[in-house]
């Protein structure tokens, strides 16, 4: 049987559960009424929102072209660096498209930042165009896989995706269908509009798909695809281009789906410094001319080297850093404007991520970060973890799991970048246990989770005094 979709609205309520009336404090009973939306000046007048639009985009801004700064942006080849194994052999796979065969699959892997999806796009970008002096409809059909929760979303998006690239219409509704018909849709969208197409799933890892399936929705999302292109279920060429963070993500995938979709891999590693440097340094017109001091793609790329040489930190870093300026009405962009970017994209992602998981992934969150907040290497064992994890629970009266639980909620937190770990073993009286190194510094995790009302009633200093005596215990 085809899955059906989940009765679950977007933001993955039941359709059957009642939503939460959102009241302003200008409805509530008794409230005082709310300001004015204007700005006082001096002379007690105020500044209507007209004026002050007017005023600031009459300002000279800093930076000239923000697409520059935008991670996703396709960019020129020339502006490609450090990468030029990796594009080599991307190119010479999907080349085939430019004819009639079907080019090979390929899996993509490597840590977040690495250029994966940039060189993919950048390779696909100019195989349309030579295929449109060729009379050739070749397609990109691109999804991120992050936000998709079921199999059957991932098909419908897929299908979304494929009709806008050839400006078509889909032709069945998003939920209330089989998961067949689906893929029927899609299929039909790209075998009457393309002749060769490139299936680009991004983040494929992410989609993982209801637990009671014997194999994860990833897994048959890749079997489905690749099987459809042996079966003439897709007249089209198609390559199928999975990409993911997770080195071991094929590891997941099922035999069948295995043995159907063979990959061809490649890897991408880091980045240095020089290397995000370079980057920089050839997105820098982005800004006006004698905007960025000497200082500033230097710190932004040593920033971003420690953490896993991720090339879309240190461009968003820059994007920051100069509309900090911009905002302060500075003439240029400074070494203090890159820290305190710095500051605020690590608050803004570790926010974003907290934001979103259960109170009992918060706690294995804080107490795990607490601990590496009192060590010289920013690492912390499991079991050193578990036992601040049980104070923790003690202090705010919550359920309290097994050490098991702990390190699976732990190990969940990886697929967000927040953590990594590795299995140690420090001699035979120690036993084995894992080890977690944190993506970002665990100081910015433990004072976003503090955001969180039962976290925060925790006494900071008390939790202080129980890592430095359990740290105390491990030597």
């Amino acid at each position: 049987m085809d899955d059906f979709d989940d009765p679950r609205d977007e933001a993955g309520r039941s359709k059957d559960e009642p939503m939460e009336q959102a009241t302003s404090s200008s409805d509530s009973p008794g409230s005082e009424p709310s300001s004015s939306p204007s700005e006082s000046v001096p002379n007690g007048e105020s500044r209507s929102i007209e004026d002050m639009l007017l005023e600031f985009d009459q300002q000279e801004g800093l930076i000239r072209d923000r697409s520059l700064l935008d991670p996703n942006h396709i960019v020129e080849e020339d502006r490609i660096v450090g990468r030029d194994a990796q594009l080599q052999e991307v190119t010479k796979m999907l080349r085939v498209a430019l004819g009639d065969n079907r080019p090979p699959n390929l899996f993509l892997y490597g840590p977040s930042g690495t250029g994966k999806s940039l060189i993919t796009k950048a390779v696909c970008k100019n195989i349309s165009q030579i295929c449109e002096t060729r009379d050739i409809q070749f397609g990109t059909i691109e999804v991120n896989c992050q936000d998709l929760d079921t199999l059957g979303v991932a098909v419908y998006e897929l299908a979304s995706q494929a009709a806008d690239e050839a400006d078509v219409a889909v032709e069945v509704p998003k939920h209330g269908v089989a998961t067949k018909e689906k893929w029927d849709e899609l299929y039909r969208i790209v075998n009457e509009n393309f002749d060769s197409a490139v299936f680009v799933l991004d983040e494929l890892d992410m989609l993982v798909g209801r637990r009671d399936k014997q194999e994860p929705a990833f897994s048959r999302l890749l079997y489905q695809l690749s099987r459809a292109g042996a079966n003439n279920e897709l007249t089209a060429y198609i390559s199928v281009v999975a990409i993911s963070n997770d080195t071991k993500m094929m590891e997941s995938v099922g035999s069948r789906a295995l043995s159907s979709f063979t990959p061809e891999d490649v890897h991408f590693d880091d980045y240095d410094a020089n290397q995000l440097q370079s980057i920089l340094r050839r997105r820098r017109d982005a800004f006006y001319e004698d905007v960025l001091e000497e200082d500033v793609i230097p710190l932004a790329a040593a920033f971003a080297a420690q953490t896993h040489g991720d090339a879309r930190k240190a461009i968003d870093l820059m994007r920051v850093a100069g509309e900090l300026a911009e905002r302060e009405g500075d003439e240029h962009v400074r070494e203090e404007h890159v820290r305190e970017a710095q500051d605020k994209v690590e608050k803004n992602r570790v926010l974003e991520v907290v934001r979103g998981i259960s109170t009992q992934k918060k706690l294995c969150l804080y107490a795990t970060a607490a601990v590496a907040a009192e060590t010289d290497d920013e690492c912390a064992r499991s079991t050193t973890g578990y036992r601040v994890y049980q104070y923790l629970t003690d202090v705010i009266d919550a359920d309290q799991y097994h050490q098991e639980t702990y390190v699976n909620k732990m190990k969940e937190m990886t697929t967000y970048s927040l953590v990594d770990f590795e299995r140690r073993s420090h001699g035979p009286s120690s036993g084995m246990f894992l080890e977690f190194q944190f993506g970002e510094r665990p100081e910015t995790i433990l004072e976003t989770l503090r955001e969180d009302s039962r976290i925060e009633m925790v006494s900071t200093s008390e939790v202080t005094s129980v890592v430095k005596a359990q740290v105390r215990n491990e030597t």
